[in-house]
């Protein structure tokens, strides 16, 4: 980071705090603060909304996912296009959603299904929401440490204070003012300012690795990957584990599922200015996840070559240097990005890559604290109040919780250890309350016969399931190892080591005991289990200065220390050649090992993705079959025009879509609030998930019929990637001029706009 990247990265900031500062009138209401007083147009959610769903955590997830798969994320995910295509035109969920003009998601549930209920989806989505933005202070700040260089610590007088939490509590102080300044309207007018100089700066850094990476490197490096990990051929990902064919399949899944449940962005679904508006954003956001996302692969695929190609050796000793240092294998990968983009992108170019990471960061932030600081307040507050607040009450309220959820993220930041990849982190986390809550949604909106009862037990099986998930991923691996482990103790240090059965005394791995010289062989000569204690021993060595952190067992330095027996207890004493006592205590589990398999499986095989799909698939089923028998039992069906203010419960200006069979284009999601230029910009924007269907279905005949070779695909993501480059720039244009468009209008809007005091979430 040069003086002139420091300098943009500062002013950047000033200048979105100007623009917060002028909507500070406009939030002056309960319904500004949460809902922008229903004035947004398309163009500015779609670009607001696209930027708060980014944010560094999103880019990082990412980034993590497409340096293991690269462009056969890409295709796989091609499989979502239909399932998009569906969504937009139908306004799947958001169109209706909209219609009950209600302000939070769990305020619906009331509006469909009872008080009770209202306050239990708001205490899951708060609190499952909480956790997974409990981590996102800790992930931007490790980004931003590695990108900028940043020391592990800073001299403020005569005090030592850790870089890491001064900087959490910096970034989180900027989003907490922001809110402050505005609320929703705040959050809408910057967030919309940052997504527009991101998009223009992720097009500045794609060219520029473009053209400093010529392809041939590029594809050297890709097909360089060993095979079952191929990164262009998406039918060679059999070693996969993470990111592999079925992780796509549930994601299609998800999407529907999903739809609205996440309450994360939950004041963009509630600031459209009517339906019609709500469902158009949810079209053209589409784009986002098409072309928009290209830094997300292109940036990874770079930093690819620069790991395995000769010519930048003293960039990737440099990168593996700070990535080794990291305590997990997750923590690596997360770092990564940001050490390697402060060796590939040149002065301004990095700061203005900083500064857009930075308004993801705000962007992102400034959106979470609001929505889950005003769900607390809104779902779980104010329902148990008879009377309604005052104006500055109720502000105050949502305020002081807003702070409460940015300090609870700036404690769990600190306290969280990554282990396991984000996307799985925040799926599983993200399913707490979506496992459920989709079945709720989905029945509430679509189904007359839903019933409370069926909500119930849909989300409070979709809560069980993923928080037992949760739990079990964050339980060290001998917590619930269906096998022998052992506890090895030298000085200080301690470790864990699963033990598995061995039939020679010299085969085995060797691994460090903490940080000390002293290693044991993974292998357990005649387990405890099914056998004497005594006649159980294990191996240990000595490793004398080798700079083989893992104790190779060939490595030139290793003494042995032999074979040592196990007394009845299945515990050994000795001293090291250094002095210092040290005891290995080998444990068993006996009969509770059957009750372990299941859970060392879940634990260790399964990934949040596939957990996800198991809460969502069980949820369903219950939701459904507790509907069934209450309609079976005489249950009446709930009145679907009063939820949706439609016939006689109608609110003039929503412009609420008339339920008829009509043309066939109408049938088809071209419903007749379109205009003409409505009709042109939906068609543009389904064209390339339409086109891309039939590729992929054409390359999966051919795949079927011929075979692709990895070089074809190789040349298939070159032409892509330009395509989508090209398509990337013109959407950034057109996104922006009509979003300054809808910025002006907004305003205008908002000086006319009489709010409402009995506006304020509560239903009568």
């Amino acid at each position: 980071m040069t003086g002139l990247d420091w300098g943009i990265l500062i002013l950047f900031p000033l200048g979105l705090l100007v623009a917060a500062l002028y909507t500070r009138p406009h939030a002056g209401s309960v319904s500004g603060f949460l809902a922008a007083n229903r004035c947004a147009g398309r163009y500015l959610i779609a670009v607001a909304y696209g930027m708060a769903q980014l944010g560094v955590i999103s880019l990082v997830w990412y980034w993590q996912q497409n340096y293991d798969v690269a462009f056969t994320s890409i295709f796989w995910g091609l499989m979502e296009g239909p399932a998009m295509i569906i969504i937009a035109l139908s306004g799947w969920v958001i169109y209706r959603y909209r219609q009950t003009r209600a302000m939070t998601l769990a305020q619906f549930f009331e509006m469909r299904y009872s008080r009770k209920f209202r306050v239990f989806a708001g205490l899951v989505a708060f609190g499952s929401g909480i956790i997974n933005y409990g981590i996102f202070p800790a992930v931007a700040a490790r980004f931003f440490i590695a990108l900028c260089g940043l020391p592990d610590a800073v001299m403020i007088g005569e005090t030592t204070i850790g870089t890491f939490p001064l900087l959490m509590g910096l970034m989180l102080g900027i989003a907490l003012l922001f809110v402050f300044i505005g609320g929703q309207v705040a959050v809408i007018v910057t967030d919309f300012l940052q997504g527009s100089f991101a998009n223009v700066v992720f097009l500045a850094v794609i060219a520029y690795i473009l053209w400093v990476f010529p392809w041939s490197r590029i594809e050297t490096a890709l097909l360089a990957a060993p095979e079952g990990r191929s990164l262009v051929d998406p039918f060679d990902l059999g070693k996969e584990e993470n990111f592999n064919v079925w992780y796509w399949v549930i994601s299609v899944i998800v999407l529907f599922y999903g739809m609205m449940g996440w309450q994360g962005e939950s004041g963009y679904r509630a600031a459209a200015l009517n339906a019609h508006e709500a469902k158009m954003a949810n079209i053209l956001n589409g784009w986002r996840f098409r072309v928009l996302m290209l830094i997300t692969l292109v940036l990874p695929i770079a930093i690819r070559v620069v790991m395995t190609d000769p010519a930048y050796a003293d960039q990737a000793a440099l990168i593996n240097a700070y990535t080794s240092a990291q305590p997990t294998a997750a923590l690596a990968a997360e770092v990564r990005t940001p050490v390697a983009v402060s060796q590939i992108l040149p002065a301004g170019l990095l700061g203005l890559f900083a500064a857009a990471l930075l308004g993801a960061f705000i962007s992102t932030n400034d959106t979470y604290l609001h929505s889950w600081g005003s769900i607390f307040i809104q779902d779980v507050v104010l329902p148990f109040k008879k009377k309604p607040l005052s104006q500055k009450a109720h502000l105050l309220l949502l305020k002081c919780s807003i702070f409460g959820v940015a300090i609870f993220a700036f404690i769990f930041s600190m306290l969280y250890t990554p282990n396991q990849y984000i996307a799985m982190f925040l799926a599983l986390t993200g399913a707490v309350f979506v496992g459920g809550a989709g079945s709720a949604i989905i029945g509430g909106l679509y189904w007359k016969r839903g019933t409370t009862g069926a909500a119930w037990a849909a989300m409070i099986a979709g809560m069980t399931l993923s928080s037992s998930g949760i739990i079990l991923k964050q339980l060290p691996a001998t917590a619930v190892h269906p096998g022998s482990f052992a506890v090895v103790t030298h000085g200080e240090e301690t470790q864990h080591v699963i033990l598995a059965a061995a039939t020679d005394a010299d085969d085995g791995d060797f691994v460090p005991v903490g940080d000390s010289p002293l290693s044991i062989d993974a292998d357990l000569l005649d387990p405890l289990e099914g056998g004497s204690a005594a006649t159980a021993s294990i191996a240990l060595a000595w490793d004398e200065g080798s700079d083989d952190s893992k104790g190779s067992k060939d490595s030139k330095t290793r003494r042995s220390l032999g074979r040592q027996v196990l007394d009845s207890s299945g515990r050994y004493s000795g001293t090291t050649p250094d002095g210092t006592p040290f005891t290995v205590t080998v444990k068993d589990p006996g009969p509770m090992a059957a009750l372990l398999a299941p859970l060392d499986y879940i634990r260790n095989d399964l990934t949040g993705q596939v957990l996800t799909f198991w809460s969502i698939l069980i949820s369903i089923l219950l939701y459904v079959t507790i509907s069934l028998g209450a309609w079976a039992a005489g249950r009446p069906a709930h009145d679907m025009d009063k939820l949706l203010n439609r016939g006689g419960h109608a609110v003039k200006g929503d412009h609420a879509m008339v339920v008829s069979r009509g043309t066939w284009l109408e049938r088809f999601g071209f419903d007749q609030a379109m205009t003409g230029w409505d009709r042109f910009a939906t068609a543009i924007t389904l064209l390339w998930p339409f086109l891309f269907t039939i590729v992929f279905i054409v390359i999966l005949v051919f795949h079927k019929k011929l075979g692709l070779t990895r070089e074809w695909w190789a040349g298939y993501w070159h032409w892509w990637t330009y395509l989508a480059f090209g398509v990337g720039a013109a959407v950034t244009i057109w996104f922006t001029i009509g979003g300054f468009r809808d910025l002006r209008r907004m305003f205008k809007r908002l000086r006319e706009y009489v709010a409402d005091d009995a506006d304020d979430g509560r239903v009568e």
